[in-house]
């Protein structure tokens, strides 16, 4: 990560906790991005929720992801799933927070 984009994301991360006034509903580009390409992998999902946990910046993210793809895999697995899935993108962040789980039958 550049030394200008890492500032530039310590200096919102210090704005969005001065600052709360994004709404809940709306959602960055990243989050919107990382969506639609974890809806593409795991299409059966019945639950992803995405967050930019930067301040908006796309430097760090948390998922939630809930899917029968997951079935009979350990943790490490699933994650591994996720970011393989990912690995693009993953390539530009600071950080990734993935939570998975399976439908409960």
């Amino acid at each position: 990560m550049s030394l200008h984009r890492l500032l530039r994301c310590n200096t919102l991360l210090v704005l969005s906790c001065r600052q709360t006034q994004r709404s809940f509903s709306t959602n960055t580009e990243g989050e919107i991005r990382i969506t639609k390409i974890l809806k593409e992998k795991f299409p059966q999902a019945s639950s992803l929720k995405v967050v930019d946990i930067s301040g908006g910046c796309g430097a760090m993210y948390e998922i939630h992801i809930e899917s029968d793809d997951f079935r009979g895999k350990r943790v490490v697995q699933q994650h591994q799933l996720v970011n393989q899935a990912l690995k693009e993108e993953i390539k530009g962040m600071h950080g990734l927070r993935i939570f998975t789980d399976v439908p409960k039958q």
